[in-house]
């Protein structure tokens, strides 16, 4: 059985979102189903294609470059999708040209909104001055859009930063990721600040601190001690049994 329909996600004065979601179920007891999704995303300033599987990204349009890029893990093999760019971008026409009907007929609807939750953590194990990247999980929002910034030791920094796509969860909520380059430290602190609506003015900002552990001295003590009460025990020992022969 295959079951497609069209959810309107998110309609605001400045931006335009369709879902398009096809569910396939595989057996008529629907103890295994998977949901393909085509995403289309359109504003005066911003546009936004791709197209996923079971919450899983398959593809997306990169307009700055027009092109298509697919995105499934090495194992998959190669993939092409011939004419994936082409699709995009005239699903993102189809978008514009409705934007403005959407506009009128919607604006006077209340919004609902999720506020955002945030992570921050390193993607490798850390190690003083060898290069790595620092990660800002923004999770659980909606509608979706959100400004990221980022700040070293409290002053602002953009070099090295880079921002994802919008993808959507499956409770019709939205993450994405923002990530910074960054050399370790000691002493250093960055903070990753996330605005959103449901926030109400009042940003959420994670701070990490570079925090390198020494190798402890603990086993490496107690290790030492040990031999030595063991050789001094062996000492001992030699000493009154050689000690009880001279005396027998």
């Amino acid at each position: 059985m295959c079951l497609m329909t069209v959810q309107l996600s998110s309609i605001k004065m400045e931006v335009y979102i369709i879902i398009l979601t096809l569910t396939i179920v595989l057996s008529s007891s629907a103890e295994f189903e998977h949901e393909a999704l085509e995403y289309v995303a359109c504003s005066d300033v911003e546009q936004e294609y791709y197209i996923g599987y079971d919450e899983e990204e398959v593809g997306h349009v990169d307009f700055k470059q027009k092109r298509g890029v697919m995105t499934l893990p090495d194992f998959m093999g190669s993939t092409t999708y011939p004419g994936f760019y082409e699709i995009g971008a005239d699903a993102i026409q189809r978008c514009k040209r409705e934007l403005p009907n959407f506009d009128i007929a919607f604006k006077s609807l209340p919004l609902e909104m999720d506020a955002p939750q945030t992570s921050l953590y390193p993607k490798d194990d850390v190690q003083l001055g060898v290069q790595n990247t620092i990660i800002c999980h923004v999770t659980g929002f909606y509608p979706p859009s959100v400004n990221i910034s980022w700040t070293k030791n409290n002053v602002n920094v953009s070099e090295g930063m880079s921002l994802s796509q919008y993808r959507q969860r499956m409770d019709d909520t939205f993450n994405i990721f923002s990530t910074l380059k960054f050399t370790p430290a000691e002493g250093d602190f960055y903070s990753c600040t996330v605005n959103h609506r449901a926030l109400q003015g009042q940003p959420q900002t994670k701070t990490w601190d570079v925090d390198v552990a020494l190798p402890s001295v603990g086993p490496a003590v107690l290790c030492g001690v040990g031999l030595t009460l063991g050789l001094l025990g062996v000492a001992v020992g030699t000493f009154f049994f050689i000690k009880g022969h001279i005396t027998d």
